[in-house]
């Protein structure tokens, strides 16, 4: 994907109720290594893997999918940095299985749909910032204490 206007067909094209972003080396790494997520802190095998859902909420009514799914790649950018170098974003199908130690979504019987490119990051950022708000930012919990 090359920018926010291809996410938002594809969301629109597969309805998004199953559609997520995963951050990671990719899917023939992830889906070799049994198809799921560790644990950060005990290292235990998560049932599948850990995503965040692009699933567009009720309580959003009519506003803008283009910044819906802005906030969502916006939301989780820091993880590039943080699980290192060839870390990048990638939309896939799944189905959700469980909820990980953060909540987050694990999913299985993943198909993966496309790589977003940065562009798509950069775009997403601008679009986020455009906001104005200073109440919110990304889910970067670093330096956090």
């Amino acid at each position: 994907m090359t920018d926010l206007a291809e996410l938002t067909r594809l969301f629109e094209a597969e309805r998004g109720d199953d559609l997520y972003v995963r951050w990671s080396r990719g899917p023939e790494i992830d889906l070799a290594d049994s198809g799921s997520s560790r644990d950060g802190l005990t290292g235990i095998a998560l049932p599948g893997l850990s995503a965040n859902s692009l699933r567009l909420e009720p309580w959003w009514h009519d506003r803008s999918l283009r910044l819906w799914l802005a906030r969502r790649l916006y939301d989780y950018e820091h993880l590039r940095d943080l699980r290192g170098p060839g870390v990048r974003p990638w939309v896939l199908r799944g189905r959700e299985i469980a909820r990980g130690p953060d909540n987050e979504p694990l999913v299985v019987a993943v198909e993966p749909l496309a790589w977003v490119a940065d562009e798509v990051l950069q775009e997403a950022r601008r679009l986020v910032e455009e906001q104005g708000s200073r109440e919110w930012g990304p889910m970067d919990r670093r330096g956090a204490r």
